[in-house]
């Protein structure tokens, strides 16, 4: 045997060991770089992709720069028919432009002086019961069957220490007031704003306008909703409370279809057995779109949200082609997450390998802001955690590398975000796959304008992605799967 022979099988065993010895961080580390990093969250958050919201062809467009991107790192197509992509349908229901509003006979301009919140084909010519400040309104006595009810918003619920962006105000307010209402048959609510309602009136229109949303096949695909829910201004306070007010109003809806896709790329593992079995990294292509402007911009880049947590993909996936684990590993990039999971539904219902066969969902949500010595890992306490081997490893991996703090709040049922159900592993965890979530937390850009690459914290991203990366080997090379826990049951 040669000197040069010799040294390469030394190589050879060192490299067996260490893939075999379970603090082993991973061999594709040197692939995971931080101006890489940098270039692909500047260039999938370009004002080029328009904010790249769900359903639109800029969301497509940037669907087709993330699959030439899987194509030049070298994974192999694994979405439908050879391709990178798994398209679905989604429907839309959008206020029919037709749509009048009146009160006391005086027509209320549809998103300046009135909003309509929740869709509903109704037309309704009723008198008006001013039932006052909703926090004083007894939910469960209210006489509302049948009636036109309005109530005051109360600012009292917004806690602006979590961060909720405007447009969420008035979801909280109908969930906590109005839906109650509802439920005990009022035929219509009008919200009428306080000072916080009016301060975010730009951005809960703008919101309000782009409707509702369902897969194709779902049952609440068409509107159902016999029962509109309206904002008015606070200007109209006063004819409210004078208890003779009248409300006429026509609501239509329209209904049509919009593409979304799903980019589904793989890498083939190394073990004649354990390559059937499939690591999936999660992340989202769409953001937010074209809306309202903010400090000057009306492009939601969504860089954080989720430019950060696909470029990370696109970072483990070179590291993963160069060195491949024992268990293939597919890379999903959901289309529709904005919308309500969508992309991360339809794959879990329709996905192009066995849904046995997946191990474990590693997902990536708004990976690159805050405080650089922390971080989250959403599903790694109870009711949330659903599979304890993969939690263990995913909090060595960041023992072994990353070294954050590792937060836990935001995993409890009761923290009022409720930040576990609304991203792209959950539609996974429903189905019993172990699943965990990667996230540095909400901030004040968090769905605005100012969600842009130059505010990214690419150190901290680099990290991030390590952490994802060494978590994803583990599971790929480990000898045995991540076993679901027994008991798992999510509170809601």
């Amino acid at each position: 045997m040669s000197e040069i022979a010799f040294f390469r099988r030394v190589a050879v065993t060192v490299i067996a060991w260490a893939s075999g010895n379970s603090l082993f961080a991973g061999p594709g580390l040197a692939e995971i770089r931080e101006a890489d990093l940098k270039r692909d969250v500047y260039a999938l958050a370009d004002p080029h992709f328009n904010g790249r919201s769900a359903g639109t062809i800029d969301e497509l467009k940037a669907a087709a720069w993330l699959a030439e991107r899987y194509r030049a790192i070298g994974l192999v197509p694994a979405g439908d028919d050879g391709t990178y992509f798994q398209y679905f349908t989604l429907w839309r229901n959008q206020l029919s432009e037709r749509a009048t509003v009146s009160l006391d006979g005086a027509p209320l301009e549809m998103w300046r002086d009135v909003a309509v919140a929740q869709l509903a084909h109704a037309t309704i010519d009723a008198p008006v019961v001013y039932l006052g400040p909703a926090a004083a309104v007894d939910l469960a006595a209210a006489e509302v069957a049948g009636r036109v009810v309005a109530l005051e918003a109360n600012p009292a619920e917004f806690n602006p220490a979590m961060s909720l962006p405007t447009w969420r105000y008035a979801r909280s307010q109908y969930t906590k007031y109005g839906l109650p209402l509802l439920r005990r048959g009022a035929a219509a609510i009008i919200f009428v704003n306080d000072e916080v309602g009016e301060k975010c009136w730009d951005d809960s229109v703008e919101n309000f306008k782009r409707g509702t949303y369902a897969l194709e096949g779902d049952p609440n695909a068409a509107v159902t909703a016999v029962a509109p829910v309206l904002w008015v201004r606070a200007a109209a306070k006063a004819r409210l409370q004078g208890g003779k007010a009248v409300l006429k109003a026509t609501l239509g809806v329209d209904r049509y279809p919009y593409p979304s896709v799903n980019v589904v790329g793989k890498v083939a593992g190394t073990d004649a057995k354990l390559a059937a079995e499939h690591v999936l990294y999660s992340g989202h292509t769409d953001a937010h779109g074209i809306r309202n402007p903010i400090k000057g911009d009306r492009i939601y880049h969504g860089a954080d949200d989720n430019c950060s947590a696909d470029a990370a993909l696109l970072a483990c996936a070179r590291a993963f082609v160069r060195h491949p684990g024992k268990r293939s590993v597919l890379f999903v990039i959901h289309g529709a997450e904005e919308r309500g999971l969508f992309g991360s539904r339809y794959y879990a219902a329709n996905p192009t390998v066995p849904a046995a066969s997946i191990v474990a969902v590693l997902n990536g949500e708004m990976i690159g802001r805050n405080d650089p010595k922390t971080a989250t890992l959403l599903g790694a306490t109870a009711p949330h955690k659903n599979s304890d081997a993969l939690v263990t490893m995913a909090l060595a991996a960041n023992a072994e590398g990353p070294g954050f703090t590792v937060e836990t709040a935001w995993d409890s049922p009761s923290h009022p975000e409720g930040w576990y159900f609304r991203s792209d592993h959950l539609p996974y965890a429903r189905l019993n796959i172990p699943a965990v979530m990667f996230t540095t937390l909400l901030h004040p850009d968090y769905h605005t304008p100012q969600d842009n690459a130059q505010n990214i914290d690419y150190a901290k991203l680099t990290r991030m992605t390590e952490w994802m990366y060494r978590t994803g080997w583990k599971v790929a090379d480990a000898a045995e799967r991540p076993a679901v826990n027994p008991d798992f049951k999510l509170e809601r």
